[in-house]
């Protein structure tokens, strides 16, 4: 059980460099919700909001990424079925999705394009 959601805790979108960040927004939390509900299995976040410094640090991540305000997730996926079931759910709930090897990232940047789907 969640703090936030029935699915979701804050702990689970802290930064992962330990230093406490958080911050998340609640839209972007709510939509996972509704992603976690459809989809009826544990979605696993690998990255929600991040601190500066911690960003820097990930490969291919922007400076002004949407992790940086909270308006971004990183669910893991690290299989061609778990992501052929997930993908379709993603795209009804965000206009903004990158799909890696191993994670599909989500954000609500609405300074950023819509309606776009990028690969790593």
């Amino acid at each position: 059980m969640g703090d936030m959601t029935a699915h979701f805790s804050r702990s689970e979108f802290s930064c992962k460099c330990g230093c406490g960040l958080s911050g998340i927004h609640l839209d972007l939390v709510k939509n996972l919700e509704c992603v976690r509900e459809r989809f009826g299995m544990p979605i696993r976040v690998t990255s929600g909001m991040r601190c500066r410094k911690h960003n820097k640090k990930i490969a291919g991540s922007s400076e002004h990424s949407a992790h940086l305000f909270g308006l971004a997730a990183d669910l893991a996926c690290t299989d061609s079925s778990t992501r052929h079931s997930l993908l379709p759910i993603v795209l009804d709930e965000f206009n903004r999705v990158g799909i890696a090897k191993d994670f599909i990232h989500v954000d609500l940047d609405s300074m950023k394009d819509r309606d776009v789907v990028w690969t790593y």
